[in-house]
C-alpha cells in the first residue's frame, strides 16, 4: 500500500507540474491549438456543437414564425363564417403559413358534417402541427446527453496515454511527458460538459415555448369548436 501511495503522489505531483507548466504556455498558445490538444475525439464533440447550434437556430426561428395573433383569427373568421362566406374563411386561412391556421383550415373545410367529424379533423391536424413543431428535439436531448459520456472518455484515454507515458520511462516522470495527456483530459472533459449544458439548457427552453404554443393551439382549437355550436341569425352558405 506504501509503495502504490507513493507511486499516486508522484504521480499527482507531476500532474500539478504539468498544469502549471501548461498555464504558463497558455498565453502564447492560440484557440485553435489548445482544442487541438484535445484529440481525436475533439473532432465529434466539434460535430455535435455545430449540429446543436444548427437545431437551435431552426427551432427558434420556427417557432417565432408559428406565433400569430389567435383572437384576430378567431374574430376574423367568426365573421367571415356569420356571413356564409365558407369559401372566404378558407383563403382567409391559406393565407397564413401558420400553425393554427392550417388547424382551423381542417375544420372549416368539413362544415356541414357532424360536429363530430369536425372536431376529429382538427384534432389530426393538430397532432401533425405539434410534431413538426417537436421535429429534431429529440436531437438536442442526444447532444445534451452524449456530448458530456465523450468528454469523460476523452478523460480516460487521457490518463491511459499519461499512464503509459510513466510506463514507458519506468516511473521518472517530468511535467513535459504527462502534458500531452493531460491536456487531453482535461480539454475533452470541459469541451462535452460545454456543449452539453448549452444543449441541455436550450432544450429546456425550446420545450417550454412549444408547451406554450401547443397549449395556445389547443385553446384556439376549443374556441373554434364553440364557435361553430353557436346559433347564428344567419343560415345561408355559401355555394
Amino acid at each position: 500500500m506504501n509503495i502504490i501511495s507513493l507511486f499516486l503522489l508522484q504521480v499527482a505531483e507531476a500532474e500539478t507540474d504539468s498544469l502549471a507548466l501548461m498555464l504558463q504556455e497558455e498565453s502564447s498558445m492560440s484557440f485553435f491549438e489548445i482544442l487541438q490538444q484535445g484529440g481525436l475525439l475533439m473532432i465529434p464533440l466539434f460535430i455535435l456543437s455545430v449540429l446543436a447550434i444548427y437545431v437551435i437556430a431552426e427551432r427558434w426561428r420556427t417557432l417565432e414564425n408559428s406565433r400569430m395573433d389567435v383572437n384576430t383569427m378567431l374574430n376574423n373568421i367568426e365573421s367571415l363564417l356569420k356571413s356564409g362566406s365558407q369559401h372566404r374563411a378558407v383563403q382567409y386561412c391559406e393565407e397564413f403559413d401558420k400553425p393554427l391556421a392550417r388547424i382551423l383550415k381542417s375544420g372549416i373545410r368539413r362544415l356541414g358534417r357532424p360536429i363530430r367529424d369536425i372536431e376529429d379533423a382538427i384534432h389530426n391536424a393538430g397532432k401533425k402541427e405539434i410534431y413538426s413543431l417537436e421535429k429534431r428535439m429529440n436531437w438536442l436531448a442526444t447532444i445534451a446527453g452524449v456530448a458530456p459520456l465523450i468528454g469523460f472518455t476523452g478523460t480516460v484515454t487521457g490518463m491511459i496515454r499519461a499512464f503509459m507515458d510513466i510506463q514507458s520511462l519506468q516511473g521518472n516522470v517530468n511535467p513535459s511527458v504527462l502534458a500531452g495527456g493531460i491536456w487531453e483530459a482535461l480539454i475533452t472533459t470541459a469541451t462535452g460538459l460545454i456543449v452539453g449544458i448549452i444543449a441541455y439548457g436550450f432544450y429546456n427552453f425550446l420545450l417550454g415555448k412549444i408547451n406554450r404554443m401547443v397549449f395556445e393551439l389547443e385553446n384556439a382549437s376549443a374556441d373554434f369548436v364553440d364557435l361553430l355550436q353557436t346559433p347564428s341569425p344567419k343560415k345561408r352558405t355559401e355555394a
